[in-house]
């Protein structure tokens, strides 16, 4: 199994993490949720972190059985249109905001 982490690195505008929030799990979630081939879709919120660390305040989990199952679901139609949505998710809620990725291995 392997899975797949979008992490939001930066920071939520003041007054607006409740609204942004909402935003993933009424828009954003239900589009992760049906990407092609995912076992299991997980978001978090972080709550606390380093105080020297960078914030991540949103992270996306997907898991997939194996990375054609993966590819399966970034060819996916609600992949795309999730995708069209993060410059004006990234514009309403962040200050600053940077988007990495990672695929990891699940033992």
């Amino acid at each position: 199994m392997i899975q797949r982490h979008a992490m939001f690195q930066g920071t939520v505008k003041s007054g607006q993490a409740i609204a942004m929030r909402g935003y993933v799990e009424s828009t954003l979630l239900p589009l992760w949720q049906q990407f092609d081939c995912a076992q299991e879709v997980q978001v978090y919120f972080q709550v606390e972190g380093d105080l020297n660390g960078p914030n991540f305040p949103l992270t996306l989990v997907i898991k997939y059985k194996d990375a054609d199952g993966m590819a399966r679901g970034l060819a996916s139609e609600a992949r795309y249109a999730s995708r069209d949505l993060l410059p004006a998710f990234c514009n309403q809620f962040f200050d600053e905001v940077r988007l990495l990725h990672y695929v990891m291995d699940v033992v």
